[in-house]
């Protein structure tokens, strides 16, 4: 290497540097699929509604044993040690034994085919949890996600504020030193710079935490989510009715759903207990083999060895007369709790509907408050630089910069926050649509630098 080549390495190296920890973080990022993936497989609130799905489809099986048969099977051993008196002294000690295979088939049985019918109808419940937990974590997983890019974008800008706030309080001593400029745009610079050092702490801090909350969410140390690539460009809201929204939410949402099973189950818990008032009618089954050792004769004094095989069918006829009024009231009471369902059903409803509009309304209003940030990014960088040409020439004072500083740095913030605040928003809208989707994940996944 050569004495006129190494200077210029030397001013290569630093951006050498720069760009493989560049390379790294890039390889190190996560996208938004990859952590909710993560998330699913290590949330505590996911798997225990997983846990609970499965535990409900087992529980919906277990109603099928009321209308299927039953079987039994017995068994005895006995030893007997008879002493006879008369009319001749003696001692008999013999064994027998027995077993006993027993059968019933319900026939007629109202209150266990609805018991099974509701067995049945476990299934639609369980299935409508499982989906409002998956829609849950994924709603979670993206405001976490954005949360730490919105904590990170803020903390850049209050760097570079500080940056520029620090360039200005250098200038503005240099003024005051040569006499161009007052003590105090000194101190005004001073005081901002500051202001923006306490608010850079807090952005550390808030970036901390929210960094800490994505990591236990998705089970993934130091996650670091990728951010949006430039330009951004937000879809606008399909279909624009907001009825529409309505109509889908009405015929999707888990919990809507969940509370229609709720209605149906409620009406099956009247129909059991009308059913203490009707017969039931079982065909029973039963076949035991017997048998004996040594045991005394009834007609002689001598033993004998007995053997015997039963078996029997038949049918077991019950029909309830009068049970203290337990069954009247039983009924009064399911009727109340069918009305309490059907009642819960509709407010629930109407909290879906009001929801969705909430948050259609809410995306709608996100994508106008983006436009507008936009436009006041341009409008805050245009003055900015028209203070510091008018700063430059004497017709600003040096607050005068300051102030478009800040403007500009809390514009780029906010306009930030506003973008990731659409898309979620548009996710916590299908949310509340009941349409929310893993798959609804892959357009913002498109999004996010490479």
């Amino acid at each position: 290497m050569t004495r006129q080549s190494l200077p210029f390495t030397l001013r290569l190296l630093p951006l050498l540097i720069l760009a493989a920890s560049g390379v790294a973080t890039s390889a190190q990022a996560q996208s938004l699929v990859d952590l909710y993936t993560a998330a699913r497989g290590y949330d505590a609130t996911y798997q225990s509604a997983k846990s609970q799905f499965d535990a409900t489809m087992a529980k919906s099986e277990q109603a099928k044993a009321a209308i299927l048969p039953t079987v039994g099977l017995s068994a005895a051993v006995s030893q007997t040690n008879q002493d006879v008196q008369q009319p001749a002294a003696r001692n008999y000690t013999y064994n027998a034994q027995s077993a006993t295979i027993a059968a019933s088939q319900p026939l007629y049985r109202p209150g266990n085919w609805a018991s099974y019918d509701q067995g049945k109808k476990q299934v639609a419940l369980a299935q409508a949890q499982l989906a409002q937990a998956e829609q849950d974590l994924i709603v979670r997983v993206s405001q976490a996600y954005f949360d730490v890019l919105a904590a990170t974008d803020n903390l850049a800008f209050v760097k570079s504020q500080k940056a520029a706030v620090g360039e200005q309080l250098a200038s503005a001593k240099r003024n005051f030193e040569v006499g161009t400029s007052t003590i105090t745009d000194s101190r005004e610079a001073q005081a901002r710079f500051d202001l923006v050092t306490a608010q850079e702490l807090a952005a550390e801090n808030d970036l901390r935490v929210k960094s800490i909350a994505l990591n236990q969410l998705v089970g993934v140390s130091n996650a670091q989510p990728k951010p949006l690539s430039a330009p951004v460009q937000l879809a606008d809201l399909a279909p624009t009715d907001v009825e529409q929204w309505v109509g889908e939410a009405q015929a999707n949402h888990p919990g809507i759903k969940q509370q229609e099973v709720a209605l149906e189950v409620a009406r099956l818990e009247t129909a059991k207990a009308e059913a203490g008032h009707k017969p039931t009618l079982d065909l029973t089954g039963s076949f035991t083999a017997s048998g004996s050792q040594n045991a005394p004769s009834s007609t002689s004094l001598q033993t004998v060895d007995t053997r015997a095989n039963v078996a029997s069918v038949g049918l077991s006829f019950n029909m309830p007369l009068f049970a203290g009024f337990s069954v009247q009231n039983r009924v009064k009471e399911t009727i109340a709790l069918e009305d309490k369902a059907r009642t819960d059903l509709e407010a629930t409803k109407r909290a879906v509907a009001q929801g969705t509009r909430t948050a259609f309304f809410g995306v709608q209003s996100g994508l106008g408050q983006v436009k507008a940030l936009e436009a006041a990014e341009t409008s805050s960088q245009s003055a900015l630089d028209a203070n510091k040409l008018g700063y430059q020439v004497g017709v600003r004072i040096n607050i005068d910069v300051l102030n478009s500083q800040s403007q500009l740095f809390d514009t780029k913030a906010k306009l930030a926050k506003a973008r990731y605040d659409v898309l979620v928003g548009g996710l916590k809208l299908r949310q509340a649509a009941g349409t929310l989707k893993a798959d609804d994940l892959q357009p913002i996944n498109g999004q996010l630098a490479k």
